[in-house]
């Protein structure tokens, strides 16, 4: 069974197990995407951070494993976190897990979970190589202090550079089981000084996983994902979110407001993380979360892909999350029907009327009022409660759909991305039905795929 190196379009597992991306950032010309990687089998177990490096967003290619365990510190896993870049050098920040008891059945698992914490660091010189036995160091030890944050749940340092030196925001909980974001200060990347918290009220998670915070166009923008969101018993109650805040760099001080936006509406899409592209974008990926495998002939058993590359933009305080202009230079060969795409699939673009219905190959778009709606009951797992049917809010730009469709995930943009919805699939067709629909265009990846 051969690992997939290449892949156009969605970034997908190269074979076995993966989920948050990590370490997203375009250094000496090109981009860089880590992930958490489990190399041995297509679930969940020790992380690893694999890589992948592109030159445009599209084009991808998978390196190898940059970071696995070596210390005491992450002797159980190397999770999630960011990358900066520092006089020449990419300086990797991520949270190492040390269990207390292994499961013996699976030494991958922890028992009750009952884990250490820290915040640590490995630079390289060129982006490609790292040396996880003497490259490490750990610059926030596990907390101990419970008023100031959670031993074992704090986690994924997001660090930037701002006016006055370098930001680090954690994920946590407080003691009353609420989720919390932490900020560190630091001036050279090494000593880390706890500065600042930000919180909400109750109803808003146990615990923040995986914030980023940066500025884009029109705003000041926080995403996170607080685990135990919805509260309903369905896969999966924790969800990505994002909103609009108003943060000043000295004191650290968030203010965030009562409202949030999904990041994605069709709920599949987790841990996000955004870099800045090279002119000076804000843009976003996050994982499609998957509850089966995917075996493939001649291929290794994957599970886990991410989202097409989003530019964030925010609008009347409004987040937009908008196809990245690459991946749309990609989708531009004109095409009859979908039998007619290979295996990056196609892009349909439409105006959506009221009643109207897009039926791609048992995943089904539709138009309800004032909402887009998508229904995967045909082409998803049984056996399990899942969710089925999503919607957005009212739109109020129009219902001008951009879906782009692939073997399996489908991601609906709705006017240029007031909404998204994407979900994972499985099962489905290469067939299109159209009802209600105007001004329809149909797209293939470009043959051959486009080189920056």
């Amino acid at each position: 069974m051969e690992l997939r190196k290449r892949q156009i379009g969605h970034l997908k597992a190269p074979g076995n197990w993966i989920n948050d991306p990590n370490g997203f950032i375009y250094y000496k010309g090109k981009y860089h995407l880590f992930y958490q990687y489990f190399p041995y089998a297509p679930e969940w177990g020790t992380m690893h951070w694999g890589h992948a490096v592109s030159d445009d967003l599209v084009n991808w290619e998978h390196v190898g494993i940059a970071l696995f365990p070596t210390k005491y510190g992450d002797q159980n896993g190397c999770f999630s976190g960011s990358a900066v870049e520092h006089e020449g050098n990419m300086v990797l920040f991520y949270t190492g897990v040390h269990y207390f008891e292994q499961d013996p059945e699976n030494i991958h698992l922890c028992l009750h979970d009952r884990f250490d914490s820290c915040q640590m660091r490995i630079d390289s010189w060129n982006g490609m190589d790292f040396d996880n036995f003497k490259g490490k160091q750990v610059v926030i030890p596990p907390i101990e202090d419970k008023c100031h944050g959670d031993r074992t749940h704090t986690r994924d340092p997001k660090v930037w550079k701002g006016k006055n030196g370098w930001t680090m925001v954690l994920g946590s909980r407080s003691e009353e089981g609420r989720g919390k974001l932490l900020f560190y200060q630091s001036p050279d990347l090494k000593s880390w000084s706890y500065v600042n918290e930000a919180t909400k009220g109750d109803g808003w998670g146990w615990m923040w996983e995986c914030p980023d915070y940066f500025e884009t166009e029109g705003g000041q923008v926080l995403v996170f994902s607080p685990m135990r969101f919805l509260k309903d018993g369905k896969w999966e109650e924790n969800q990505a979110i994002c909103m609009t805040v108003d943060f000043k760099e000295d004191g650290c001080e968030m203010n965030m407001p009562d409202s949030y936006q999904y990041l994605d509406y069709g709920l599949d899409l987790y841990a996000p993380q955004s870099a800045v592209d090279e002119d000076g974008r804000r843009v976003l990926v996050a994982w499609l979360r998957m509850p089966e495998a995917v075996e493939e002939e001649g291929q290794a058993p994957w599970r886990g892909m991410f989202c097409l590359p989003r530019v964030v933009e925010v609008k009347n305080g409004h987040v937009y999350f908008r196809v990245h202009p690459n991946v749309k230079k990609l989708y531009k060969r004109p095409v009859t029907d979908v039998k007619d795409t290979g295996p990056e699939g196609y892009l349909l673009s439409l105006e959506l009327e009221d009643g109207g219905c897009v039926n791609a190959g048992g995943y089904q778009i539709f138009r309800r009022g004032n909402r887009i709606c998508t229904d995967r009951t045909q082409v998803f797992c049984r056996g399990e409660d899942y969710r089925m049917v999503f919607e957005t809010p009212d739109v109020k730009e129009g219902f001008h759909l951009d879906i782009y469709v692939e073997d399996h995930m489908v991601e609906v943009y709705v006017n240029d991305g007031e909404y998204v919805i994407s979900n994972g699939v499985y099962g489905l067709k290469k067939e299109l039905l159209i009802s209600g629909g105007n001004k329809a265009e149909l797209f293939g990846a470009m043959d051959p795929p486009i080189h920056r």
